[in-house]
């Protein structure tokens, strides 16, 4: 929800930009009014940029968007916070953020990014690839075959073999996700609105 008021500085208000799956800060940058609609009506994060002296969409080169999932305005109204969902690096240098090296630290997201990649740019040496290569329905047979492996190392009080096939179901599912169209995000939104009830 965006209040009717906004409190422009100079014409411009500073936009922060999150991983609405991460909660990781990616960028910063500043909307003028008309940016701020176009961001809005389009969903996807335009910004006015300074340097250029015009709108710009990010991603309007790379097709590294953000898409807009949420808009949050801070108590004095003078500061955007946006929750997105990045569709690549939103830094210029590659990494996913513009305030370091983050891709550098693992989370399921950044895993779950490197299955798309997978499925989008395959490889022979991937296993990921040949994976997706099978088809939806080895796929399943592999979820499932990782499920009935886990419930075996559960009655045993082996850690590491335990962890090891954790990972391995964690890994398959998130393939499966993938192959059917989904993502992480939408499982969680699912669960979040479990929570709610």
């Amino acid at each position: 929800m965006t209040p009717n008021f906004l409190k422009y500085t100079d014409g411009l208000m500073p936009v922060i930009v999150q991983d609405i799956n991460t909660l990781e800060v990616l960028m910063l940058g500043f909307m003028n009014e008309a940016a701020f609609a176009k961001t809005k009506e389009e969903g996807k994060v335009t910004f006015y940029s300074r340097s250029k002296q015009r709108l710009w969409t990010k991603g309007e080169t790379s097709n590294n968007f953000l898409l807009v999932k949420e808009i949050l305005v801070d108590c004095d109204e003078d500061t955007i916070l946006i929750k997105a969902e990045p569709q690549g690096p939103t830094c210029h240098t590659g990494d996913i953020s513009c305030f370091g090296k983050a891709n550098d630290i693992f989370s399921l997201q950044h895993l779950e990014q490197v299955i798309v990649d997978r499925k989008n740019n395959p490889s022979e040496k991937s296993y990921t690839a040949s994976l997706f290569a099978k088809g939806i329905n080895k796929i399943a047979q592999k979820v499932g075959e990782e499920a009935v492996e886990i419930v075996i190392e559960a009655k045993d009080d082996n850690k590491e073999l335990f962890l090891g096939e954790a990972a391995d179901l964690m890994f398959h599912y998130l393939v499966l996700l993938q192959a059917k169209g989904f993502s992480l995000a939408d499982v969680t939104k699912v669960l979040e609105e479990r929570h709610k009830k």
